[in-house]
C-alpha cells in the first residue's frame, strides 16, 4: 500500500493532549488511526518542544508517558544540522516552522497540518488545519 505522509505540527499534538476546544475533536479523529492510507509523522524537535510545554502542567513521569504514547502513533523524523542551515537561508517568517518545513520536505511529506497557516505561506507542500484536512479526505 502507498501511504501519503502527513506531517503534524506541535499545535495539533497539543490540541489533543490538552483537549483544547474547538480543535480537540479534529486532532482526536486524526490520532484515532482510522485512515490507514495516511502515515502520520512529526519531528524530534516538535516532540522536544511538546515535552517542554506539557512538563509545565504535569509531572516528569506523566510527560514522558505522553511523549511515548505519541511516538507509538507518529513516525518521528530526525532533526539535523542541515535543517537549521536551510531555515537560516529561507524566507520563512518563523524560524522554527521553517525547520519543520525543511524536515517535511526532506522526508517527502504530502501534507503539513498546523493551525499556523500563515507561517507556512512559502510552502510547496499543501498546508492545512486538521479540520481542513479531514474535510478534504472524508
Amino acid at each position: 500500500m502507498i501511504y501519503k505522509k502527513v506531517f503534524i505540527d506541535s499545535d495539533i499534538i497539543l490540541d489533543l493532549i490538552f483537549q483544547r476546544q474547538p480543535f480537540f475533536k479534529y486532532s482526536q479523529v486524526l490520532f484515532d488511526g482510522v485512515f490507514p492510507e495516511y502515515e502520520l509523522t512529526t519531528s524530534a524537535l516538535i516532540l522536544a518542544n511538546v515535552h517542554y510545554l506539557i512538563r509545565k502542567h504535569v509531572n516528569k513521569a506523566t510527560a514522558k508517558d505522553i511523549i511515548k504514547n505519541v511516538t507509538d502513533i507518529l513516525k518521528v523524523f530526525p532533526f539535523e544540522k542541515q535543517h537549521i542551515l536551510l531555515a537560516v537561508s529561507s524566507d520563512h517568517s518563523d524560524f522554527e516552522d521553517s525547520i519543520q518545513y525543511h524536515i517535511a520536505m526532506q522526508n517527502k511529506c504530502d501534507f503539513i497540518l498546523t493551525r499556523n497557516l500563515k507561517d507556512y505561506k512559502h510552502s510547496t507542500i499543501p498546508v492545512l488545519t486538521a479540520e481542513q484536512f479531514l474535510r478534504t479526505i472524508l
